[in-house]
Protein backbone atom coordinates (compact mmCIF):
# COMPACT_ATOMS: atom_id res chain seq x y z
CA UNK A 1 0.00 0.00 0.00
CA UNK A 2 3.50 2.00 0.55
CA UNK A 3 4.29 2.13 -2.54
CA UNK A 4 0.71 2.71 -4.24
CA UNK A 5 0.67 5.88 -2.07
CA UNK A 6 3.76 6.96 -3.05
CA UNK A 7 3.04 6.27 -6.81
CA UNK A 8 -0.10 7.88 -7.05
CA UNK A 9 1.04 10.95 -4.75
CA UNK A 10 3.48 11.89 -6.94
CA UNK A 11 1.80 11.32 -10.24
CA UNK A 12 3.55 8.27 -10.81
CA UNK A 13 7.54 10.04 -10.29
CA UNK A 14 6.57 13.37 -11.37
CA UNK A 15 6.72 14.79 -7.66
CA UNK A 16 10.47 13.81 -7.70
CA UNK A 17 11.91 16.38 -9.90
CA UNK A 18 14.28 18.17 -8.10
CA UNK A 19 12.90 21.72 -9.46
CA UNK A 20 9.58 22.94 -10.23
CA UNK A 21 7.69 19.25 -8.80
CA UNK A 22 4.41 21.03 -9.31
CA UNK A 23 4.32 22.94 -12.72
CA UNK A 24 6.09 18.91 -13.58
CA UNK A 25 3.18 17.40 -11.58
CA UNK A 26 0.65 19.75 -13.88
CA UNK A 27 2.38 18.75 -17.11
CA UNK A 28 1.54 15.40 -16.22
CA UNK A 29 -1.84 15.69 -15.68
CA UNK A 30 -1.78 16.64 -19.37
CA UNK A 31 -2.62 12.75 -20.84
CA UNK A 32 -4.90 11.92 -18.10
CA UNK A 33 -6.92 14.91 -18.85
CA UNK A 34 -6.52 14.05 -22.77
CA UNK A 35 -8.24 10.54 -21.41
CA UNK A 36 -10.71 11.85 -19.70
CA UNK A 37 -11.70 14.79 -21.93
CA UNK A 38 -13.85 12.69 -24.44
CA UNK A 39 -16.37 11.64 -21.63
CA UNK A 40 -19.64 13.29 -21.84
CA UNK A 41 -19.80 16.49 -18.62
CA UNK A 42 -21.74 14.51 -16.08
CA UNK A 43 -19.29 11.76 -16.44
CA UNK A 44 -16.26 14.22 -16.35
CA UNK A 45 -17.59 15.81 -13.51
CA UNK A 46 -18.55 12.27 -11.50
CA UNK A 47 -14.50 11.27 -12.39
CA UNK A 48 -13.35 14.66 -11.20
CA UNK A 49 -15.48 14.26 -7.74
CA UNK A 50 -14.30 10.87 -7.21
CA UNK A 51 -10.62 11.95 -8.51
CA UNK A 52 -10.78 14.88 -5.93
CA UNK A 53 -11.71 12.54 -3.30
CA UNK A 54 -9.18 10.33 -4.03
CA UNK A 55 -6.14 13.38 -3.85
CA UNK A 56 -7.46 14.13 -0.83
CA UNK A 57 -6.94 10.47 0.78
CA UNK A 58 -3.64 9.84 -0.41
CA UNK A 59 -2.31 13.23 0.17
CA UNK A 60 -3.01 12.97 3.79
CA UNK A 61 -1.61 9.38 3.75
CA UNK A 62 1.52 10.68 1.64
CA UNK A 63 1.87 13.44 4.24
CA UNK A 64 2.70 10.65 6.98
CA UNK A 65 4.56 8.59 4.36
CA UNK A 66 7.19 11.52 3.49
CA UNK A 67 7.21 12.94 7.26
CA UNK A 68 6.37 16.45 5.39
CA UNK A 69 3.61 18.53 5.37
CA UNK A 70 2.55 19.19 1.77
CA UNK A 71 5.39 17.77 0.73
CA UNK A 72 6.45 19.01 -3.27
CA UNK A 73 6.63 15.22 -3.59
CA UNK A 74 2.77 15.27 -3.49
CA UNK A 75 1.56 16.78 -7.09
CA UNK A 76 -1.64 14.47 -7.61
CA UNK A 77 -3.64 17.85 -6.16
CA UNK A 78 -2.08 19.60 -9.17
CA UNK A 79 -3.19 16.33 -11.45
CA UNK A 80 -7.13 17.53 -9.78
CA UNK A 81 -6.53 21.22 -9.87
CA UNK A 82 -5.56 21.06 -13.63
CA UNK A 83 -8.55 18.46 -14.46
CA UNK A 84 -10.65 21.22 -12.55
CA UNK A 85 -8.87 23.89 -15.00
CA UNK A 86 -10.25 21.93 -17.84
CA UNK A 87 -13.85 20.86 -17.02
CA UNK A 88 -15.85 21.99 -20.32
CA UNK A 89 -13.09 23.10 -21.88
CA UNK A 90 -12.76 22.06 -25.75
CA UNK A 91 -10.22 19.72 -26.67
CA UNK A 92 -7.74 21.77 -28.65
CA UNK A 93 -4.05 22.67 -27.65
CA UNK A 94 -4.61 26.19 -27.34
CA UNK A 95 -7.38 25.05 -24.51
CA UNK A 96 -4.36 22.30 -22.87
CA UNK A 97 -2.18 25.06 -23.06
CA UNK A 98 -3.90 28.06 -21.29
CA UNK A 99 -5.67 25.77 -18.91
CA UNK A 100 -1.78 24.96 -18.06
CA UNK A 101 -0.66 28.08 -17.75
CA UNK A 102 -3.40 29.59 -15.75
CA UNK A 103 -3.36 27.22 -13.72
CA UNK A 104 0.18 27.20 -12.68
CA UNK A 105 -0.56 30.79 -12.21
CA UNK A 106 -3.53 30.74 -9.68
CA UNK A 107 -2.00 27.53 -7.88
CA UNK A 108 1.47 29.81 -7.36
CA UNK A 109 -0.54 32.93 -6.25
CA UNK A 110 -2.97 31.23 -4.19
CA UNK A 111 -5.73 34.12 -4.28
CA UNK A 112 -7.98 33.62 -1.48
CA UNK A 113 -9.90 31.29 -0.71
CA UNK A 114 -6.72 29.02 -1.73
CA UNK A 115 -4.39 30.70 0.20
CA UNK A 116 -6.26 29.91 3.63
CA UNK A 117 -6.91 26.09 2.59
CA UNK A 118 -3.58 26.12 1.85
CA UNK A 119 -1.92 27.67 5.49
CA UNK A 120 -4.72 26.64 7.29
CA UNK A 121 -6.00 22.95 6.96
CA UNK A 122 -3.20 20.59 7.69
CA UNK A 123 -4.01 17.47 6.13
CA UNK A 124 -4.74 15.90 2.96
CA UNK A 125 -7.83 18.52 2.35
CA UNK A 126 -5.17 21.15 2.66
CA UNK A 127 -2.86 19.88 0.15
CA UNK A 128 -5.41 19.68 -2.36
CA UNK A 129 -8.43 22.20 -1.38
CA UNK A 130 -6.18 25.05 -2.74
CA UNK A 131 -5.29 23.06 -5.84
CA UNK A 132 -9.39 22.77 -6.18
CA UNK A 133 -9.60 26.48 -5.78
CA UNK A 134 -6.95 27.52 -8.11
CA UNK A 135 -8.43 25.09 -10.74
CA UNK A 136 -11.77 27.16 -10.18
CA UNK A 137 -10.04 30.40 -10.94
CA UNK A 138 -8.28 28.95 -13.86
CA UNK A 139 -11.61 27.28 -15.41
CA UNK A 140 -13.67 30.15 -15.26
CA UNK A 141 -10.90 32.65 -16.50
CA UNK A 142 -9.93 30.17 -19.43
CA UNK A 143 -13.70 29.77 -19.72
CA UNK A 144 -13.94 33.81 -20.77
CA UNK A 145 -10.85 34.07 -23.09
CA UNK A 146 -11.71 30.92 -25.45
CA UNK A 147 -15.43 32.56 -25.59
CA UNK A 148 -14.09 36.17 -26.10
CA UNK A 149 -11.04 35.22 -28.36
Amino acid sequence: MRRFIVLAASWFGAGFCPVASGTVGTVAAIPFYLLLAGLPLGFYLLALLVFSAFSCWVSGHAEVIFQEKDSGKIVIDEVAGYLVTMTAAPLSLKAVVLGFLLFRFFDITKIPPARFFDRQVKNGYGVVLDDLVAGLYSCVTLQLILRFT
